[in-house]
């Protein structure tokens, strides 16, 4: 079984190379969006949900930093919801390092 910090590290390396999510691209984030969107996954049992005109989920707090296409939870899969969160904050921690 892996560590937590392996699957962390796991996820990071695939929003890297899967998402296109690179240091580089995280620069541009200084408004705690990693951030935010890290306490999403890490609360998305609890968050609220709705549905525009479109048909489209919108996070009903506004929370969520991003395009609402980028959000992809996985129901009843806590271990990867925190997962994708640390990835998260490592990416965060990762750019502020780099200021």
């Amino acid at each position: 079984m892996k560590t937590g910090i392996e699957l962390i590290a796991e996820e990071r390396q695939r929003q890297i190379e899967a998402e296109g999510w690179t240091p580089q691209n995280d620069h541009q984030y200084t408004n705690r969006q990693l951030v935010r969107a890290a306490v999403c996954y890490c609360e998305s049992d609890n968050m609220e949900f709705t549905t525009n005109d479109d048909g489209e989920n919108l996070i009903e707090s506004g929370y969520w930093p991003f395009d609402i296409t980028w959000w992809k939870p996985t129901p009843d899969n806590r271990i990867r919801e925190l997962q994708k969160a640390g990835a998260l904050i490592a990416a965060e921690i990762d750019r502020l390092q780099r200021l």
